[in-house]
């Protein structure tokens, strides 16, 4: 019941081709064609105009302020919890103490 059934391989049928032969063929080496060297494209100037600037500051700032505000609240839960833990743990020793 719980053992896996394995599917057998079924043997081929029919008619079947013998493997076709494989001739070789000589290779000749040539000599390689000149490149000239083609020009690279101009590629196109990123311009920076005042109001770019002004929002790739204003984007960064944003970014900067986003993460460091998320880094302050991890930071903040783990001296909370930090702060409760020690606090249950002076509770439990002057419990244990009193007995």
């Amino acid at each position: 019941m719980f053992r896996p059934k394995v599917p057998t391989m079924p043997q081929p049928t029919g008619l079947t081709t013998p493997p076709a032969v494989v001739e070789t063929t000589a290779v000749t080496p040539h000599a390689p064609a000149s490149t000239a060297a083609t020009p690279v494209p101009n590629r196109s100037v990123v311009q920076l105009t005042p109001g770019t600037v002004l929002a790739l500051v204003g984007g960064g700032t944003a970014v900067v302020l986003v993460v460091g505000a998320v880094l302050v609240s991890m930071l903040l839960a783990v001296a909370l919890t930090a702060a409760s833990v020690a606090v249950c743990a002076l509770t439990v020793r002057s419990v244990i103490a009193r007995r």
